[in-house]
């Protein structure tokens, strides 16, 4: 699991890189989609004799660094012996080219007919299984099959370079070098285990592994023996390794069962958006008092304290959300992919599609706007905690201050017309 930056909290867009988003970022489920078994790891192009020799410098380097940290020797030589360089990772984590795609876009991919479709058939088909985690870990089925769906596409998108090259080449290329360092580390410690051979140990280009993608410390963290056979094996064919320690870091991240992730909501006219905001929690009571009903109407149900979310500005869709939303957020800190996860999860319980209309013909700000954008505000006296093009809480109550100064509507939202208004 992974991947989007806990700093960035995407709202009417998604920032999206390779690395990023599981199946999502490929091409859409095909109907019936079923793995089609084990395939061979992507083999290792040539590199150039020079990096090769700088990778196998950096292993000598690497090998007190490893010991230290309890890996043996002869996991060492197993794991490491004949290591190559691998160009194509290189090339992915210096290519992941970033574009902007507004959250209905995302979602129209990541919750769309067909991913519907497949997981109720997987829901139908793990269903003895999905029951008995269910009953251990109290985590209901439908999210952890969502995740498997956004993360893999049940299963079919699960990465085939081999990890332990990849996280070398990366580790020694210093871009991100102590991250990578960590997982590599990671890496050999869950060889040393015994759960995978180095050979099997396969994944993403930027190490995340499996039907549900966990890179290798979140793995050592959660990854549980459902199967009983002696190993934690997210590789396998058998998905039920990976849903159980899914569902293990859903529990341990507090998880409560029954409880929605969000419920969409209406909000009443002249509503103040300015109460909107993750941190403004507020009760049932307290929000059905301001006005805000279900979007269909009816009565709000009290599932604890919650939240209102504009995920697009006071133009789009509305959300209550929830403390199950905090706990997918762990998973990937991205609200889309949260809200991803979360209305899968509820169309696989038979729900219906998001209610209100999102504002499909707004434009997300590019990178050098939302930078723009940022130092335009900062310079106003709007403090956004930095100018480096993300847009987070601080940008965001910097968005909602201009606001309120100018008399707009308050929602934080990065939008065109802000940027103009700042220019």
């Amino acid at each position: 699991m992974r991947r989007i930056s806990s700093t960035f909290r995407p709202l009417a867009f998604v920032l999206v890189s390779l690395s990023g988003l599981g199946a999502c970022a490929g091409p859409l489920d095909s109907p019936g989609m079923v793995s089609a078994g084990p395939m061979a790891p992507d083999p290792i192009p040539p590199a150039d004799p020079a990096d090769q020799r700088g990778l196998e410098a950096w292993l000598e380097g690497f090998r007190p660094r490893a010991l230290a940290a309890g890996i043996a020797p002869e996991t060492l030589d197993r794991a490491l012996r004949g290591v190559r360089y691998n160009p194509k990772v290189i090339e992915r984590d210096r290519n992941q080219a970033e574009f902007t795609k507004p959250i209905w876009d995302y979602l129209d991919s990541a919750v769309s007919d067909t991913r519907i479709a497949n997981g109720r058939a997987m829901l139908a088909r793990h269903r003895a299984l999905l029951d008995a985690i269910e009953a251990q870990y109290g985590v209901d089925r439908e999210v952890v099959v969502a995740i498997w769906g956004m993360e893999s596409n049940y299963g079919n998108h699960r990465g085939n370079m081999l990890l332990i090259p990849s996280l070398a080449t990366l580790a020694y290329d210093g871009r991100r070098g102590a991250f990578f360092e960590s997982q590599l580390i990671a890496a050999l410690r869950i060889v040393q285990t015994g759960d995978v051979d180095p050979a099997r140990m396969t994944g993403s280009w930027a190490g995340a592994m499996g039907h549900t993608q966990f890179i290798p410390t979140s793995y050592l963290a959660y990854a549980v023996d459902f199967t009983g056979d002696g190993k934690r094996d997210i590789w396998s064919e058998n998905p039920a390794d990976a849903l159980a320690s899914t569902a293990a870091y859903l529990a341990r991240s507090g998880w409560v069962k029954g409880q929605p992730w969000g419920v969409e909501v209406r909000l009443p006219a002249g509503f103040d958006t300015g109460l909107a905001g993750k941190k403004r929690r507020r009760s049932t009571a307290e929000w059905s008092a301001l006005g805000l009903r279900t979007a269909q109407g009816g009565a709000l149900v009290d599932h604890g304290p919650a939240a209102l979310l504009l995920p697009a500005g006071a133009k789009g869709p509305a959300f209550l959300i929830f403390g199950n939303f905090r706990v997918i957020a762990r998973y990937n800190a991205a609200d889309a992919y949260v809200i991803g996860v979360g209305h899968l999860s509820d169309r696989l319980r038979g729900k219906g599609p998001i209610v209100a209309a999102w504002p499909r013909t707004s434009r997300p700000l590019t990178e050098p706007e939302r930078i723009e954008l940022q130092r335009r505000l900062t310079a106003a006296g709007y403090d956004t905690g930095g100018v480096d093009g993300l847009i987070g809480s601080q940008t965001m109550s910097a968005i909602g201050a201009f606001q309120r100064a100018r008399g707009l509507p308050v929602d934080g939202y990065p939008s065109v017309k802000i940027l103009e208004m700042l220019r």
